[in-house]
């Protein structure tokens, strides 16, 4: 028996982020962003500790400025892109409102410290909620693009493919057919015993 799950990266960030600090006695409040304020000073070995016991879980604590703002681009384009109720608006406009910064800047830094665009971050992030949608089976690939804020499936098709290799439908018959092929060898494994 398989189950899907579907995850909440940042909830699940901040959490593991609020028991750690927790654990280790700290006084702070969670900011957005995966921002930690502190209430008081800390030492050099609860960094350090801290630091080694996030690491356990991926996290990482991020040490300059340009890299924590990188980080913050990235959030805000994974909130814009898999939001339940996305409206549509420029990609560009959000990310600078929303970091108060201008949209020029922050493109130049982010393909300065992540080696890509902020266009294609976004087109990836696209494509993975589009999987996650088409594993999910229960939107068509017209009312895929247009949660995405695509002007059509064949546009949505294009970015899809160039970024995976195979079509959205080409990735829907794959998925069927491992469902298949999962759940038959599930039903003869119940026959046998």
């Amino acid at each position: 028996m398989k189950m899907y799950v579907k995850f909440d990266f940042n909830a699940l960030c901040k959490k593991v982020l609020d028991e750690k600090l927790k654990e280790h006695g700290l006084k702070y409040r969670l900011l957005n962003f995966g921002e930690v304020e502190f209430y008081e000073p800390i030492t050099q070995e609860q960094h350090n500790l801290f630091k080694k016991n996030l690491k356990d879980y991926g996290i990482e604590i991020i040490e300059s400025q340009k890299t924590a703002l990188v980080q913050k681009i990235k959030d805000t384009i994974v909130e814009l892109v898999f939001s339940e109720d996305a409206v549509p608006v420029k990609a560009s406009i959000y990310i600078a409102e929303k970091l108060n910064h201008s949209y020029g800047y922050l493109s130049n830094l982010f393909s300065e410290v992540a080696y890509t665009s902020i266009e294609n971050f976004i087109i990836l992030q696209k494509i993975e909620y589009a999987k996650e949608l088409i594993l999910n089976n229960k939107q068509s690939l017209t009312e895929i693009a247009h949660k995405l804020n695509y002007s059509s499936v064949a546009h949505l098709s294009t970015q899809f493919k160039n970024t995976t290799g195979i079509t959205p439908s080409q990735f829907q018959k794959i998925i069927t057919k491992r469902r298949k092929t999962q759940s038959m060898a599930v039903n003869s494994k119940t026959t046998y015993e």
